[in-house]
Order: structure tokens, then C-alpha cells, then sequence
């Protein structure tokens, strides 16, 4: 399902046959494959008595993981722990597996971050999508998205390898679907007054346009446009139209 086709973003849920979830999810050039099994058996050295552990594997598109990906898989592991209810689950694995598929054309001409931070938004949507379509109990769930600040006022959600080459600073933001910013990882020259307007635009891009403020983690205003949010909640209803089709059919 797209969000929009001025943001050139698509997913699709249940793609691989032999996972208990997966999902595929592309955005400006990047697209990822996830894949999530469990609860099953853990090694007896991870296991943890009253909840599940959880594993992130992150797979670059070409050649082994290294350095970068064990960042980024740290990053992932922090955020689902927050929306997995490993509880129910003791002495479990939950394993989720995220493989980049294919990066931007161009992405050789552009002298990209050393952490891989571009790469978090797409990789973050590709977990929570994954873990949607397995029957695994969520307390709430989640979008994330880049804002690139060029220093002279200008912020966008970024949506290319020339904004990102042109920012002086990049901020990935994941909000929970009750409002909560669950994570916050930035790199470069910025101040706090900087930091705020990201923050601020990237709640909007994933939560949508409120008509009142918010207070604290609840949302209090109706929204109007409802932005990843929305787009992700269409996406589920998208699949289960496609499930449930062959009752209709059958008639």
C-alpha cells in the first residue's frame, strides 16, 4: 500500500511464506525486507526467567554486517522492547531479521553517515509492520521518520540523498501511536532550538495535524490529517480485506 506518491513509499505484509510475520517496506530509495519469528526457543545462556528476548539482526545490502549495523540493530532492540509485551512470553526468543534489499542509484555519489542513521526510518517501519502480521500481542504501535535541518531555517522530512548531503544535521524521531516519543537519535551541528522544530515536525509527519494541542503523551484534539498513522492502520486493513476476500468470493 503507498502513503502518497510524492513520498515514493509502499508495504506489503505477509510476503515470506515460512516467517511467523513479514513485511516489505520501501521509502526514497531504500527498501527492506523484515521478518520476524517467535516466541521460540532460546539458548539457555540468553534466556531470561520472566520475559522474552528479544533479537535484532540488521543485514546490509552488500557484503557482512559490521559496526553500523550493530548500532542500529541496539537502536531497534531499545524501541520494540517498548511495544513487545515480552511478559507473556518468559524464557522465549522473539527473533526479527531486517534485510536491506536495495539502496538509492546514486548513493556511491554522496558522502553518507558513518552510524547509517538514514537508514533507521525505514528499517524501524519494516519491524513494526513485520510484527503486525504475526499474532504477537503489542501494547501500542509506532512510526518513525528523518527530519534534515540545513542550518538556515529550512526542515524537511528527508527524502533524498541530496537533502541529506545538504543538512548540517540529521534527527530521526519514533512516536507511539498514543503520542510518546519512543526514540530520538540525531548527528550533527544543531542546538536545542533546532532539535524542537524537528521534534515538532516530525510528530506532525507521523501522528498528523491536531486540532489542540497535545498534553504530555495523550493526544487531546481530534486529527485532521492523520498522516503515517493513519497510513499504517490503512495498510492493515488493506491485508486483512485481502485475507478475508475469499469469504466473499465463496458466496
Amino acid at each position: 500500500m503507498s502513503f502518497g506518491e510524492e513520498l515514493e513509499t509502499f508495504a506489503d505484509l505477509s510476503v515470506l511464506p515460512n516467517a511467523d510475520g513479514s513485511a516489505v517496506f520501501s521509502e526514497y530509495g531504500y527498501r527492506v525486507i523484515g521478518s520476524v519469528n517467535g516466541p521460540i526457543e532460546v539458548l539457555r545462556r540468553d534466556e531470561i526467567p520472566d520475559e522474552a528476548t528479544i533479537e535484532v539482526l540488521v543485514r546490509p545490502a552488500n557484503g557482512i554486517g559490521g559496526v553500523c549495523e550493530r548500532y542500529l540493530e541496539g537502536l531497534i532492540h531499545s524501541t520494540l522492547r517498548h511495544i513487545i509485551l515480552v511478559q507473556n512470553h518468559p524464557r522465549t526468543l522473539i527473533q526479527v531479521t531486517l534485510q536491506i534489499a536495495a539502496t538509492p542509484e546514486n548513493e556511491d555519489e554522496y558522502p553518507l553517515p558513518v552510524s547509517g542513521i538514514q537508514l533507521l526510518p525505514a528499517l524501524l517501519q519494516t519491524s513494526i509492520l513485520a510484527l503486525l502480521s504475526t499474532s504477537l500481542p503489542l501494547s501500542m504501535t509506532f512510526n518513525a521518520t528523518a527530519i534534515a535541518a540545513n542550518g538556515q531555517g529550512d526542515y524537511r522530512e528527508l527524502q533524498g540523498l541530496r537533502l541529506l548531503n545538504e543538512a548540517t544535521s540529521i534527527h530521526v524521531f519514533a512516536f507511539s501511536s498514543h503520542g510518546g516519543l519512543l526514540l530520538a537519535e540525531s548527528e550533527g551541528e544543531f542546538d536545542l532550538e533546532v532539535w524542537t522544530v524537528c521534534h515538532d515536525k516530525a510528530k506532525i509527519i507521523c501522528l498528523g495535524v491536531q486540532d489542540e494541542q497535545t498534553d504530555g503523551d495523550e493526544i487531546m484534539g481530534g486529527v485532521k490529517e492523520d498522516g503515517k498513522h493513519g497510513w499504517i492502520r490503512r495498510t492493515l486493513q488493506a491485508k486483512v480485506a485481502r485475507d478475508q476476500r475469499w469469504k466473499y468470493d465463496a458466496r
